[in-house]
């Protein structure tokens, strides 16, 4: 290993470390020091809960359902740690750690950790709190150490082929080799081809709307013929849930391990634990987990001597013959799998054991902090890093990480270091005039619309009229900061919007059907603002409308999308709308119809919002605010 990669791997363990310190800082300064009636005001806590299930997972794992009232905003995901608690005085261990397993509306389900349940679960009083997650830290530190030590492997050829001191080797595929895929366009097809001849190490560049996934299934699809299994990895549990339900419908035998986001049937049915507990075996394993502990409540009533030590001894046999059935059934599902899906930290989990595979894909790799991309790499031959660096990079919590280069991705510096990628040409989610501008100003003008895409619009609405920006320059709609939140918001952007909707539901023929419609922000505030005042609305009641920020409506779609910019001041001060990755994920969310709404006073100093006012002036519609105050 030369110098400079010692240098950069150490560094990057620096970078884990403050990101860990911060995470944890803010845990420790601002969530636990917060009562519990904040914590739950703010969605750091559930608070009361009824527990409804209690059961044993794979490897004897204890788990709890839980359910509470309300439908408040939370914080809990699938795979956040978390503490389960009870506020009864009389409790010995009032406290016990776990993981949720999934998250579905006021239920949530929690693996636990030790081997029984607290004994106070059914008593009342009971709540689950967000922990500090220091596992993932853990498992990125490892990885990269793994990177530091690996010498005369794969792993060290793949790590230095990565960073940039070997270079990959590729062997040629026949363009015949793909040409069965029909289903697929020619960029498409090319991608597939680099993935199928790439020794180490392929880079798929997807922009928005061009069909990324569906190319990697595609391609997943080859590698089964020739491959035992295939790494799947994203960083997200709703992504890899997304990506198992794909590869599922195109019959890949798939089995998700982890942590899951979606619990509908279609996913539950693929996940690693649901598939052992329909195995006939696990009927034996059951049965042996019963008599064992059947043993052990019979021993602890016995006194002490022979006899006693006798039925502990005869419980630990059984325990051990149960867990030696479940590792082999664990073997068997995994062994039979074309495709093993999972997180890129679930890539560390011991279910895995030493397990190896020839090929990784890692989809979404643009969001994906560079250390725990390393945490599949480790266990494969070659690796597929697939996503659009002109999108959302990963959120990066401490700002000395930041400034140290956290948020770069081990896509981005790949594509850096060996420039050869697969570009996706052809997009099919938004028609030419919703795509121009980031087309032109991020992806040099190579993208296309696709068939029947191009010109799509609206009823009545002409193709000019696509793209649509509200200027609210000299209304006086000047941004406010949420004193508590610290969010910022816009109440008379949201008047002009809710004006251009009801004019935009208007003009939709009797016969057609309304248009599915979403309003972005950057901002949290707005968000929820606007989710007020559209429900104020009765007669908007009927349209499929989706609020979200910006950053949560990535990788989704509508017909119409409103965005609102919030940002209007004398200062010209736009904050992170210069984050022009959010700016395209923001522009790129449309089919049909997008309202872009804001101030061209405080925007139009900067480079990239002067040139798309431009673009809007030349090929889109340039309205003012002042068109929709009666």
């Amino acid at each position: 290993m030369t110098d400079s990669q010692t240098a950069e791997l150490t560094h990057l363990r620096h970078l884990v470390e403050l990101e860990r310190q911060e995470e944890r800082r803010l845990h420790l300064e601002v969530i636990q020091a917060m009562p519990l009636v904040q914590r739950v005001a703010k969605g750091y806590s559930w608070y009361p809960l009824q527990v409804i299930k209690e059961g044993y997972g794979i490897g004897e794992r204890p788990f709890v359902v839980v359910t509470r009232e309300g439908e408040e905003a939370h914080q809990f995901r699938a795979g956040t740690s978390v503490n389960l608690f009870t506020t009864q005085q009389d409790a010995r261990s009032p406290q016990r750690s776990g993981v949720i397993q999934y998250v579905k509306k006021e239920k949530m389900k929690i693996i636990l950790g030790g081997d029984e349940h607290p004994g106070w679960l059914q008593r009342g009083g009971v709540g689950v709190d967000l922990m500090f997650d220091e596992r993932t830290y853990i498992e990125m530190d490892k990885a990269v150490q793994r990177l530091e030590t690996a010498r005369g492997d794969r792993t060290a050829e793949l790590r230095d082929v990565i960073m940039g001191v070997r270079e990959p080797e590729y062997r040629p595929v026949a363009a015949e080799a793909v040409a069965h895929l029909t289903q697929l366009n020619n960029s498409q097809r090319e991608a597939v081809r680099e993935i199928l001849g790439a020794s180490h190490l392929s880079l798929i560049h997807g922009p928005p709307g061009t069909g990324k996934t569906t190319t990697l299934v595609a391609a997943v699809g080859e590698l089964v013929k020739t491959e035992n299994a295939i790494l799947f990895c994203a960083p997200s549990n709703s992504a890899a849930d997304l990506v198992t339900l794909r590869m599922a419908e195109q019959g890949i035998r798939v089995v998700r391990t982890g942590n899951i986001s979606r619990v509908e049937e279609d996913v539950m049915a693929h996940t690693l634990e649901v598939q052992v507990a329909r195995h006939p075996d696990t009927k034996q394993v059951k049965k042996l987990r019963k008599e064992a502990a059947d043993l052990r409540k019979k021993a602890k009533r016995m006194r002490g001597g022979r006899d006693k030590g006798i039925t502990f001894a005869e419980a630990g046999r059984l325990s051990g013959w149960a867990r030696q059935l479940e590792d082999h059934l664990l073997s068997y599902i995994l062994d039979a799998a074309d495709v093993v899906v999972c997180t890129l930290v679930g890539a560390a989990s011991s279910i895995l054991g030493d397990r190896e595979f020839k090929t990784c894909i890692i989809d979404e790799a643009a969001q994906a902090l560079e250390p725990a991309s390393w945490i599949p790499i480790i266990r494969s031959n070659r690796v597929v890093l697939a996503g659009d660096p002109y999108q959302l990079p990963p959120t990066v919590k401490s700002k000395d990480a930041e400034r140290g280069g956290f948020s770069v991705t081990l896509l981005e510096k790949t594509l850096e270091r060996h420039g050869r990628n697969a570009l996706l040409e052809v997009q099919y989610r938004m028609n030419e005039r919703i795509m121009g501008f980031s087309n032109q100003y991020f992806y040099d003008g190579k993208l296309r619309a696709g068939p029947g895409i191009a010109e799509r619009t609206l009823p009545g609405v002409s193709l000019q009229e696509s793209v649509v920006f509200i200027d609210t320059a000299g209304t006086g709609f000047e941004e406010k900061l949420h004193p508590q939140f610290k969010s910022r918001y816009n109440d008379g952007e949201l008047d002009i919007l809710v004006e251009h909707l009801l004019l935009l539901k208007g003009s939709i023929p009797p016969e057609e059907p309304l248009p599915a419609v979403a309003i972005i922000t950057p901002y949290r505030e707005q968000a929820v603002r606007a989710e007020d005042r559209i429900e104020s609305v009765p007669v908007l009641a009927d349209l499929d409308i989706t609020i979200n920020t910006v950053d949560g409506f990535q990788g989704r779609e509508r017909e119409v999308v409103y965005l609102s910019l919030v940002r209007s001041n004398i200062r010209s001060e736009i904050g992170f709308l210069a984050d022009y990755r959010r700016m395209n994920v923001a522009l790129t969310r449309a089919k049909v119809q997008l309202v872009v709404i804001g101030d061209s006073a405080t925007i139009g100093g900067d480079n990239f919002f002067a040139g798309f006012l431009s673009y809007v002036e030349r090929a889109g519609t340039y309205q003012t605010a002042w068109e929709y105050m009666g």
